[in-house]
């Protein structure tokens, strides 16, 4: 496996090790020695899938709120997307900072979500499936999210959105959250 740090403290992309023959290839996409070497959370309480039937299919921003962070480990497993990650750790250099890359079937790259990183992601192509790692147990009372178009944070979706939930089309905007994400206020918050 290869791991590539990006501009996001915690997040890393991570490249399949491909050993080819006349057969195909083979690779690992998880090593939980390789991943604590990188610092990395090597333990994960689900794994889940995402099926989306269209281009343009948007969801997220999300994210669960202290103390039920999850970490992610994100790959798409057939089509395209366009995957996002907005950081929200107030004591993170790159706080309020998005980044976004594209992750293919075809290159089995994969995206590593620190805690407290709100994700989201768009299709690229119809019948696209996302895989997910998961660190923690889906909590629905600790379920959050940031609109996906909010235009302080200017994400260019490259599609137009075809498919939004709505509750996706309800979350905040980052500036209305932004005061709820410093730690003393962390127990009072209450959506």
């Amino acid at each position: 496996m290869l791991f590539g740090e990006t501009e996001i403290p915690g997040a890393w992309l991570i490249d399949i090790e491909r050993h080819a023959d006349e057969r195909g290839f083979f690779a690992r996409t998880w090593c939980r020695r390789e991943a604590a070497a990188h610092g990395l959370i090597a333990d994960f309480a689900q794994n889940s899938v995402s099926y989306n039937s269209a281009a343009g299919t948007l969801r997220g921003l999300h994210y669960q709120w202290h103390p039920h962070g999850e970490a992610k480990v994100v790959q798409c497993l057939r089509g395209a997307i366009f995957d996002v990650i907005v950081d929200l750790r107030p004591d993170s250099p790159s706080f309020g900072r998005w980044l976004g890359v594209e992750l293919t079937a075809d290159s089995h790259r994969m995206l590593f979500i620190p805690e407290h990183v709100a994700h989201g992601f768009q299709t690229l192509a119809a019948d696209t499936e996302v895989a997910y790692m998961i660190s923690a147990f889906h909590r629905p009372d600790a379920a959050r999210g940031i609109r996906h178009d909010d235009p302080a944070l200017g994400i260019p979706w490259p599609l137009p959105v075809t498919h939004l939930s709505a509750k996706d089309k309800t979350w905040p905007t980052f500036a209305e959250q932004r005061s709820v994400w410093s730690p003393p206020a962390v127990a009072a918050y209450s959506p």
